[in-house]
This record gives C-alpha cells, structure tokens and sequence, in this order.
C-alpha cells in the first residue's frame, strides 16, 4: 500500500526548477513547502505565481529551516556539490539536477557525505525517465530486443547565449544525459574510458578550462561485460541542430533516435525497419501529475521558456517521473535512481573522458567508489538460432 505521509519540499534555482513546483504541489506525498532564489524579484514573482509563502534569497537560511525535508537543486552546476553536501550535512534528502559535480574529488565528496548520513541522493537525470528510455528499457527486459550488443549516444548543443560560464567548457562535463541512459539500460557500470578530442573552440573560449576541443567523443567499457557504448558531445561552434540521442543494437532488434527534432526513430526487426514513436508512461505516475508527461510550466504559454526544456524538447515526458522517484526513494518504497555512487559513475566518466582526450586517448580506469556489487541485467545470446531474430513473431505497435 502506498504511503499516505507528506514531504515538505523546498527548490533551489527557480529557472529550470520552476517547472517541478506544481508537479510537488499536486503530488499526493508532497508540500511544496518553499522556494530559494538570490534574485530576489524572481523569487517574489515565481513564489507569487505558484501561492508560495515560504521563500529564501539565503540557501543557508533555507537549510536552517527545520520543516524541509527535502532539497531540490537545480542552480549552475559548479554550485551542485557545495549545496548538495551542505544540505545533507544539514539532516535534508537531496535530489540534484545534472550534472552531478564538475569534478571527481566533488563527485567522491558527495558520495561520502551520503554514506556518512545515510540520507537519500538521486542525481535527477532526465534521459533515465525519458519516455524513448522507459520503453526501450521495457523492450528490452521483455527480451524483444535480445542480447545488447553496443549502445551509442549523442548530446548535441550549441551553447550560444547561455551564460558565460560555459564558455569553453569541456564537451564531456556534462555529458550524463548521453552517457545515462548507456549504463542505465542494463544496469550497466563504467570500468573504463578512452576519449578523442577533436576540432577546437573559439580562442576567446580556451583558456577559462584549458581546453581546445569542440567534439568529445569516448569509448566506455563496461564492468565485468563484453558490451561497451560510444558517447559524442559537443557545446560550441558545430552545426548541428540540438539532439538528446540514444541508440541500442541488440541482437533481435534494434533502436536508432530520429535523426532531427521532426523525425521518426526507427527500430529494427534484423534487417527490416520499422518508423516507431514511444509510448507515454503516465500511468506508471499517480493520477494527479500524470498529465506533466505531456505538458508543464514552459510549455503552458508562459514567456518565459528555460533554454534547458526548449532545447530538449521537454525532456520526453521525465520531470513528474522523476519528482515521484524522488520522493517513493525519501519514503522507502523505491531506490532512487541514480543514487549517489551510481551518478559518481555516470559522471566521472564525463570527467574523465576529458582527461582523456587531453591524454590523447589514454586509457582512464573509474575509481572503485563510483563501483558498486550490483549486476546488469543480461539478456544472453540464444546459440541455437541463426539469424537471432529468425524466429520472432511478436509485432510491436
């Protein structure tokens, strides 16, 4: 039976993060208790919008406050891994918008406050709650895409216009929306990387990170697996219209994203293909936020639109899924997903991919804290059939 018991929920960063406050303000488990800006006018004019009383300009203030129990992140992220230590150290559960840190000693800082605490973290990685991802996860585990073979992925995007401190930043520290849904299918860890750097940024843009490359593209092995993926990103000067992709080739069938934003995926049945869409997962959600997997608060009219959820094409349905994860992992009645080591994971391979591509190639193994005794799940390759798919029936819809 599903907990009845409320969470009071405070956001911090309220431009992006303004999209989750009427998912928690419907949500049957939480209170959308209060809200922290340091503008003070944004602060005054989201907290008017949504009916929020409580309302911080201070993030201290915030996580003095002893009715939160919850603190949810979404400010830049050089900023995640000071306040999302500070808030756990601080008797708060955390869910904290991507990426996890911007290096492995925040990354391992993180984790450790975590395990010191023993209070819930969950990287809130949209590609993981994506509607394409949700479906292609139940395809697989239902078999009808046999065996994974390799997985491929992409996160194309021009950062122009965007604040200057991603000016020059390496492609690879912010790759988790291209590199989660690669590990996450299976439940798949990242043992090692190897990474090419490719092109170059403007020479303004060099010298705030000390890196020249405008493509970053690497090679991850998986832990204990023969199956490893290929992972691009780019942030600057390629033209390429913006694309979130995620490409799985499995031994019945396979999955290619669409190649532009009105396209159509395609998955194959051997060599056949066939133009699919994926289906909603609303009813995986309590009924009151089902209708977010379709609509919310930048696509309700507004004129303010987050370059975030503009570019991604609304993240495919994810925020209602992931405030829900959120909260059943705060309440015992689910894992949250990424959790701290699992997110140390995804995005240390970000980070060390740069490293290197900056190394030339070199081989880069993760650290033993970002690795857990999990096990994927393992679909084997059935030896009696040639071709694989010579024997399946099942039409998909």
């Amino acid at each position: 039976m599903a907990s009845t018991q409320v969470l009071r929920v405070g956001i911090v960063g309220l431009e992006f993060g303004a999209e989750f406050i009427p998912i928690y303000q419907r949500h049957p488990n939480a209170e959308m208790y209060a809200i922290c800006q340091r503008t003070e006018s944004k602060l005054n004019e989201v907290g008017d919008q949504f009916g929020i009383d409580v309302r911080y300009t201070d993030y201290a203030d915030m996580l003095a406050d002893p009715n939160i129990d919850i603190i949810h992140i979404n400010t830049p992220l050089q900023l995640h891994a000071d306040q999302a230590v500070a808030a756990l150290e601080a008797g708060k559960h955390v869910g904290c918008t991507i990426p996890m840190a911007t290096s492995v000693e925040d990354c391992r800082r993180i984790v450790e406050a975590q395990q010191r605490t023993g209070l819930t973290y969950m990287m809130m990685e949209t590609t993981l709650y994506s509607r394409e991802f949700l479906h292609l996860q139940e395809l697989y585990r239902s078999g009808q895409l046999g065996t994974i073979q390799f997985l491929r992925a992409s996160h194309h995007q021009d950062m122009t216009g965007w604040p200057s401190y991603w000016d020059g930043m390496p492609p690879m520290y912010n790759a988790t929306h291209a590199i989660g849904p690669t590990l996450g299918l299976a439940g798949y860890q990242a043992e090692h990387v190897q990474c090419l750097g490719s092109g170059e940024v403007f020479d303004r843009m060099k010298g705030q990170y000390g890196s020249p490359f405008a493509i970053e593209s690497t090679h991850i092995a998986f832990l204990n697996s023969q199956v490893g993926a290929e992972v691009t990103r780019h942030l600057w000067a390629v033209a390429r219209q913006y694309r979130e992709s995620f490409d799985v080739y499995g031994s019945i069938r396979s999955f290619e994203w669409a190649q532009t934003e009105d396209g159509e995926h395609v998955l194959y049945l051997g060599e056949t293909p066939q133009r699919v869409s994926a289906p909603d997962f609303a009813h995986r959600l309590p009924e009151e936020i089902q209708s977010f997997t379709t609509a919310g608060v930048y696509t309700s009219g507004g004129e303010t639109e987050h370059r975030s959820f503009v570019q991604g094409g609304g993240h495919g349905g994810s925020h209602p899924h992931l405030a829900h994860r959120l909260l059943q992992a705060v309440l015992g009645e689910a894992p949250s997903y990424p959790n701290a080591v699992q997110a140390a994971n995804i995005t240390c391979s970000g980070i060390l991919s740069h490293a290197s591509a900056l190394q030339g190639g070199e081989r880069i193994h993760l650290p033993e804290w970002t690795l857990s005794d999990a096990k994927p799940f393992v679909v084997e390759l059935d030896q009696s059939v040639e071709p694989p798919w010579a024997k399946e029936t099942r039409e998909l819809g």
